[in-house]
This record gives structure tokens, C-alpha cells and sequence, in this order.
């Protein structure tokens, strides 16, 4: 494993050698903090050393994301726009065989990019043409067809208009269907985890078919409608934390890293940037790491996408493989 000139360790892809920094910044924010906060921002991070930035078609943050890289490079914030690594996804919406192209192109405008490094399906599931609410309402979702889709996404790969491609929000069953069918394998898998919701078997399961496990919501998405703060509140992070002179979002996010899992955070705090970046210089000991491998799993908030039929549901596969 290597690591940026500013000490971030990178993982590469065992399909391609890519190469793909394990901190990452994501760019959806809610409630939303506005384009030219989220533009400041991002420049800021970039000053700080960050070079991989997660967005999304549905976040609304490609636009102000391309434009603080077309900035970054005008003032010399960076040389070139291969010192980053750029992620966005496919909305459920565009996620029909014949709207991907035009959705990705629709994404490198929005970036003012000619290529991404990564671009995944952000969930495992379709909804009517043209639709981008979210909550998606029941009478919308539709079965996702990933004969058509996947073979569109592994076309953009192969003309460079994406150097990897990957999914999101995938169970170990519409893994295995996609792997059943894919002549380029997914590089990654994004998925909510943190030391709350651990993921044991999916990660397992991604480790042995040489798929990168990407943590969101590493922190149990505090100051969401969605998450809660039983991450941070947690008395056993707390307990560590404080014995190793770190923040219990440090040891979170350490205990993330040491699984062999990349990690998406999110702060525009300027402090927090900063300890989010001070994870790779220290270590958990094997008592520590015990304690939260024992630690109470509560559900995660995946799929806050929920439906009336379903209600908000806990898991990937209590909806997408029970349901879908």
C-alpha cells in the first residue's frame, strides 16, 4: 500500500492498479450548507492534504466540486487534476442500461472533468426515468436490470471515461448477482459502517472476492434526520479515546481502517478536518480492538430511501433482497 506525498495510504485495485486514497471526503451535507460554502470547503481540505472527494448526482455537489478543482488548479493548490481521485454515482432514477451514458456525461459537466476514477451505482435498485426524489415513494421503485446496466458501466471503463467502476449500498446476494454476470468486476462497494454496524459478514465476503470495502457514515451520521450519536456517545470509544489522547471519532475512524476499509467522512469543521486526517500515525492494540468487536450492533441507518410498505429499513438486504 502507498500513501499521497501527505501521508494518506492509497489502496490499488487488484483489477486495474489504480490507485485510490483510503480517506476520502464526502460532499453531501444535510441540511445542505450551499454551493460556495461546499466550494470553500473543498479547497480548504485540498490545502490540507485531502485528494479524494465522494460525490453524487443526487447530492447536488458536482457542480461547486468541479468548480474548487478548476480553482485548486488555477491558483496552484495542485498541479494537475490526476492528483485526485474523483467519485460519483448513478441515481437510481438514471439506472437503466440505456440512461447511464448520458447520465455520466451529465456528471462530467456538472465536474468539469473529462474522466472519473470511480463511478458507482448508488443503490442496488431502479426508479421510474427522470425520477429524483428522495425519499423514493413506493410506487416508483422498480427491479434493477444489471445485465444492461452493468455491461454500460463496464463500457465507460473501457473508453476511460471512468478508470474504475464500483457499486453502493450492495448485500453479499446482488454482489454475488453482479459478479454472476461481470466481465469487470466492481473495484468497490460503499456502505454505511462504523464500530455501531460493522458489517462483519459483507466484509468477508468483499475480501474474498477482491472487492474495497468504502465506509460512509463512519461517525452514525450525528446531526442527520437519519443518524444518531451513538457512535460518538459510544462508552467504550470514549474510554479509548481518552486513554490514547484521541477523539472517539478518531478511534471510529482508526477502528475503520484497521479492517482494511477505506473510510468517507464529512466535516466542515476545520478542526475536524484536521483530526480526521490523524488517524494513520498510531494503532489500536488487540484489547482495544476486542472491546469493539464485542460491542452491541443496533442496526444501521442503510436505506433511509424507505418506503410505506416498508418503513425505514435496517439493513441492505431487508429491503433489496427481501423485497426487490
Amino acid at each position: 500500500m502507498g500513501s499521497t506525498s501527505f501521508g494518506i495510504p492509497e489502496h490499488r485495485f487488484g483489477s486495474n492498479g489504480e490507485k485510490m486514497p483510503v480517506l476520502g471526503f464526502g460532499t453531501t451535507v444535510f441540511p445542505p450548507v450551499g454551493a460556495e460554502a461546499t466550494k470553500m470547503a473543498i479547497l480548504q481540505l485540498i490545502k490540507l492534504g485531502y485528494r479524494h472527494f465522494d460525490t453524487a448526482a443526487k447530492y447536488g455537489s458536482e457542480q461547486p466540486l468541479g468548480e474548487a478543482i478548476q480553482e485548486a488548479l488555477s491558483i496552484g493548490l495542485i498541479q494537475s487534476r490526476d492528483e485526485l481521485f474523483i467519485t460519483t454515482k448513478l441515481w437510481c432514477g438514471d439506472a437503466h442500461g440505456d440512461l447511464v451514458v448520458p447520465a455520466l456525461k451529465r456528471s462530467l459537466q456538472n465536474l468539469k472533468l473529462e474522466y472519473l476514477d470511480l463511478f458507482l451505482i448508488h443503490w442496488p435498485v431502479s426508479c421510474k426515468p427522470g425520477t429524483y426524489e428522495f425519499p423514493i415513494k413506493e410506487e416508483n421503485f422498480l427491479p434493477m436490470d444489471f445485465n444492461s446496466i452493468w455491461a454500460a458501466m463496464e463500457e465507460r471503463q473501457r473508453l476511460n471515461l471512468t478508470k474504475s467502476i464500483g457499486v453502493s449500498n450492495f448485500s453479499c446476494k446482488k454482489l454475488t448477482d453482479i459478479l454472476a454476470i461481470a466481465n469487470i468486476p466492481p473495484a468497490v462497494n460503499q456502505v454505511e459502517m462504523n464500530p455501531m454496524w460493522q458489517q462483519k459478514k459483507l466484509r468477508e465476503f468483499c475480501r474474498a472476492n477482491g472487492i474495497f470495502l468504502t465506509a460512509y457514515s463512519p461517525l452514525g451520521a450525528n446531526g442527520t434526520f437519519w443518524g444518531s450519536d451513538r457512535v460518538l456517545e459510544c462508552e467504550v470509544l470514549k474510554e479509548i479515546a481518552k486513554a490514547k489522547g484521541k477523539t472517539a471519532a478518531q478511534v471510529s475512524l482508526r477502528w475503520i481502517y484497521e479492517q482494511g476499509v477505506g473510510v468517507i467522512v464529512k466535516s466542515f469543521n476545520g478542526e475536524r478536518m484536521k483530526q480526521n486526517l490523524g488517524i494513520f500515525d498510531w494503532s489500536l492494540d488487540e484489547d482495544e480492538l476486542k472491546k469493539i468487536d464485542e460491542l452491541a450492533q443496533s442496526g444501521g441507518v442503510t436505506g433511509v430511501a424507505y418506503t410505506s410498505k416498508c418503513g425505514p429499513f435496517r439493513t441492505v438486504e431487508d429491503i433489496w433482497d427481501g423485497e426487490m
